[in-house]
């Protein structure tokens, strides 16, 4: 499995994908908002854009889907649910349906809510898992849920299906917002070292060769999977001294996304 991460340089600080089969060179886009971008790097290795993935419904992972499809004739997948928001889209994909690409990529949909509450994930079926992530999962941090989402929801994604996955999964985003999330970490958990030593790598990255975590970091740097932390239940009791003694994992996970929207 080839993958191919394109950097929109938008104010949204978009990734973009292409996941493609080396052997047949049919590739999958991932939210290509820029098409433009995505059609050129596709066209510079020889790979032909044949379907469209779009992990959720925002105009900032949709806009760029009329357009591909002109270009390309690729067919859409998405969430089954999305129909309604989510113009054209061929393929309605539930938990656990199986995206093909050429003879040797296969991509597991996940139902992820949370961020929106038709969101999928994609998750490689190879040696060494890759999951596509939209806005559920950030690099050191979690999607909001200010436009259609319900942080409950993203919890119990978080909790039941991504803490699942192997540690050496390779984590690729919807955004590269790394440098800002990772200062939330250290202002929940200031004495958290592996956070301060990554901030410092990745502060001024250049976006088009950014750096990929895997969910090993995730669990060490990001706040939102380090919920029995007493660090970060000591700082979080500073916001909210009505915080029980002892407080439950979901409890925490919804204060610090709480803080996390106003900081």
């Amino acid at each position: 499995m080839i993958v191919e991460q394109i950097w929109t340089a938008n104010d949204f600080r978009n990734f973009n994908y292409l996941i493609v089969c080396p052997e047949t060179g049919e590739a999958l886009a991932v939210d290509p908002l820029d098409h433009r971008k995505c059609l050129a790097a596709a066209g510079d290795n020889g790979w032909e854009i044949v379907q469209i993935l779009n992990t959720h419904e925002h105009h900032d992972h949709i806009g760029g889907n009329r357009a591909m499809m002109d270009a390309t004739d690729a067919r859409l997948l998405a969430h089954r649910n999305a129909k309604d928001r989510i113009p054209d889209i061929d393929v309605g994909l539930a938990a656990g349906d199986v995206v093909k690409v050429g003879k040797t990529v296969e991509l597991e949909s996940l139902d992820t809510p949370g961020h929106t509450m038709s969101h999928v994930c994609l998750l490689s079926h190879t040696e060494r898992p890759a999951l596509f992530c939209g806005d559920t999962l950030f690099n050191a941090g979690a999607g909001n849920c200010h436009n259609g989402g319900h942080p409950e929801e993203l919890y119990d994604t978080f909790v039941r299906q991504l803490a699942a996955l192997p540690d050496d999964t390779l984590i690729y985003p919807g955004h590269d917002y790394i440098a800002n999330n990772l200062r939330f970490t250290l202002d929940r958990e200031p004495d958290n070292p592996r956070a301060s030593g990554l901030l410092g790598d990745v502060e001024g990255q250049d976006p088009d060769d950014a750096f990929v975590s895997t969910l090993a970091l995730e669990r060490e740097v990001n706040t939102f999977f380090r919920l029995r932390n007493p660090t970060v239940i000591a700082r979080l009791r500073e916001a909210f001294p009505d915080l029980p003694e002892e407080p439950d994992a979901k409890t925490v996970f919804l204060k610090l996304r709480e803080l996390r929207n106003a900081w």
